[in-house]
């Protein structure tokens, strides 16, 4: 039964548990400085919908599954948010990730953030009118 699972691995290639290293993605230094551009464009995209009081981080991580980029922003009260993919590596562009993923990803975490705010406030505070 375990020859049938994806972790029982191929004899004499992979071992259990591991991935062949054909699966694994390699980045080239160029791509690797797009992709961290790409992702620093994010979090300073997200910084400009938000007030200074947010604090906006992005990290580029590599691991057996491929690439994983997160970007991450902690509001001054409420949880933290935070917006984790995997980009398209196969098709070589200037751009790994295009405009338009990179601003709806910036306007979802700010807006994400500002309900968590308005979500952690909203027992406090007392309405001046109705």
């Amino acid at each position: 039964m375990n020859g049938n699972t994806p972790y029982a691995g191929l004899p004499g290639e992979t071992g259990a548990g591991q991935r062949a290293a054909a699966d694994v993605p390699e980045l080239s230094s160029t791509q690797r400085r797009t992709l961290s551009r790409d992702v620093s464009r994010i979090a300073a995209r997200t910084r400009e919908f938000l007030p200074n009081e947010y604090v906006v981080d992005a990290d580029v991580a590599g691991g057996q599954a491929g690439f994983q980029v997160t970007v991450a922003v902690q509001p001054p009260i409420g949880h933290p948010v935070s917006a984790g993919f995997q980009p398209d590596l196969e098709e070589p562009t200037e751009e790994l990730i295009s405009a338009d993923e990179r601003d709806e990803v910036a306007r979802g975490l700010a807006a994400s953030a500002a309900l968590q705010v308005k979500q952690a406030v909203s027992n406090n505070v007392t309405p001046t009118a109705k």
